[in-house]
């Protein structure tokens, strides 16, 4: 099975990218968008001079509790830059996404509760909501975290989305919002 297939079978459909988006960011993008891929893990992951951004990281079922995610996430760390990623809110009928949830807290990830990220997928035409995880190994602020956030979805989620897609996604300031004052509750607070 190739990587993208790998992809393809675990992520939903709302949060994958087409394959054809993918390769032209490897091909055209391939000073900041890169693929780290082994017989058990696919990682896709947007590097930038102030932060990284993992797209997709997937481990097989058969490397699960191996410390293969845990050996990939150390790789990133030795960056020495902050680390954001997405993930779906705590679905308690499905268990992946806690134990995910679970895994990046172990790692030291921080729930971004600032930040309000809503994004509509062009497969489905659906609003989905995610959550912004990061880690930071200097403190990092929300806002910082924030604008990673938007460069991400504006050079990676939204290239060549029209070419690619047939319609644009919508725009940063409809998807990604940030309010310092907010109460968001911490996901990761109850695990």
């Amino acid at each position: 099975m190739n990587w993208y297939e790998k992809l393809n079978q675990y992520f939903p459909v709302e949060e994958m990218k087409s394959r054809e988006h993918m390769e032209l960011l490897l091909k055209e993008r391939g000073d900041i968008y890169h693929k780290d891929e082994g017989e058990h893990h696919v990682l896709m992951y947007v590097e930038l001079d102030n932060f990284l951004f993992i797209d997709y990281l997937f481990v097989s079922k058969d490397a699960r509790g191996m410390g293969l995610g845990h050996k990939l996430l150390d790789k990133m760390k030795e960056k020495g830059k902050p680390i954001i990623l997405e993930v779906e809110p705590v679905d308690y009928e499905d268990t992946d996404t806690e134990k995910r949830l679970r895994f990046y807290k172990r790692e030291g990830f921080e729930h971004a509760s600032s930040i309000g990220y809503r994004r509509r997928s062009l497969a489905t035409n659906e609003v989905n909501a995610m959550e912004i995880l990061y880690w930071s190994p200097s403190d990092a602020s929300e806002e910082a975290i924030y604008e990673g956030m938007k460069a991400t979805y504006e050079q990676i989620h939204t290239y060549k989305d029209k070419e690619l897609y047939g319609q644009s996604y919508d725009k940063v300031d409809n998807v990604l919002t940030y309010d310092e004052d907010d109460d968001n509750e911490d996901i990761l607070s109850k695990l």
